[in-house]
């Protein structure tokens, strides 16, 4: 998820309940949110470093305990001298283990995914549900903070005595998002059983993945591999009539020396470890051959920042000259 949405998912889980376990509990949540999120300044030292490190270390297991520990400590320490109320450690790491828990949990929900058990484990994980920012989860999380806001403002200006606290509010907005969350994942499968139920071209699909690809949930970016060809395809769920022949068609490349040097560079190594649907182009240049490899899943709807290749020059007798690994839709679609 993008971080406003964190930000925004945690001040809910503040105002529905977690508020009530300790005082500052919103600003506890925020830093936990925040901190989570730190992971993507490795961006600032290029691709290879953001591919590396995001979604690594703040999203696993063992750094999700980390940061609630360190961000319950912090405000353990810092209001120990408040005489009246001091900030009891036991209730403060309840809060930020809750809200980082609720951080990793949405970020597994969309298709970049998280290395939740690293570093013993270099897996990614990701649902493939939801999109990177869902407009739909943020207007609803903000509706359950603003609108309680509102209706005491209209309250006290007619008078009224009774004020609202937004508790109710709050979880019942949590409510619907979990089940929006879970809707879309029902629906997710259904594009998945649609996709591997047809066959293209005569061909049975090998592998396939359905991914967000706009705030309905009713239709999704599918992708197919077959022993030939890779193919994109748009598939709409409940509402129309999914059309496998209307699929778009990507011809693999010849197995080459040039294509196997390339997928043997560090960089490639490196990309192919977290391509789930690798497709790879080959360009003969004056000087050898130009390679270009990137990940089918983030080729429609790429938030800034996730859509990567893997770019691997040759020279005429396949030794490599350059790689790099580059944000950016690099290839023609």
């Amino acid at each position: 998820m993008d971080p406003l949405t964190h930000i925004v998912v945690n001040i809910a889980a503040s105002r529905g309940v977690l508020n009530k376990i300790s005082r500052l509990s919103t600003p506890m949540l925020i830093v936990t949110s925040v901190a989570a999120d730190l992971d993507w300044l490795t961006a600032l030292a290029g691709p290879r470093a953001f591919l590396q490190g995001h979604r690594t270390i703040t999203d696993s297991l063992c750094g999700a305990a980390a940061i609630a520990i360190l961000t319950a400590l912090c405000f353990t320490i810092a209001t120990r001298k408040h005489a009246s109320s001091p900030i009891n450690f036991a209730r403060a790491l309840l809060i930020c283990s809750f809200g980082v828990a609720l951080h990793v949990m949405f970020d597994l929900t969309n298709s970049y995914g998280v290395k939740l058990f690293w570093p013993f484990n270099e897996k990614w994980f990701a649902w493939d549900s939801v999109s990177e920012f869902d407009v739909i989860i943020l207007v609803i999380l903000a509706a359950g903070i603003l609108l309680p806001m509102l209706f005491r403002l209209v309250g006290e200006e007619i008078g009224a005595q009774r004020k609202t606290k937004g508790v109710f509010s709050a979880v019942f907005a949590f409510a619907l998002v979990f089940a929006y969350v879970g809707a879309r994942y029902v629906l997710h499968e259904r594009a998945v059983t649609l996709l591997n139920s047809r066959l293209y071209d005569g061909a049975a699909p090998l592998s396939v993945g359905a991914f967000p690809d706009s705030p309905s949930p009713f239709h999704w970016a599918g992708v197919i591999i077959t022993d030939a060809r890779l193919l994109r395809a748009d598939v709409p769920v409940i509402i129309g009539t999914y059309d496998p022949f209307a699929a778009k068609p990507f011809y693999k490349p010849e197995e080459s020396p040039a294509l196997d040097t390339a997928r043997a560079s560090s960089t490639a190594t490196l990309f192919l470890r977290f391509a789930r649907f690798p497709r790879a182009t080959v360009e003969r240049t004056d000087r050898g051959y130009h390679i270009e490899i990137t990940d089918m899943r983030f080729e429609i709807g790429t938030p800034p920042g996730h859509s990567m290749a893997a770019v691997i020059d040759l020279d005429d007798h396949a030794k490599v000259v350059r790689e790099e690994l580059k944000f950016g839709d690099l290839l023609q679609k």
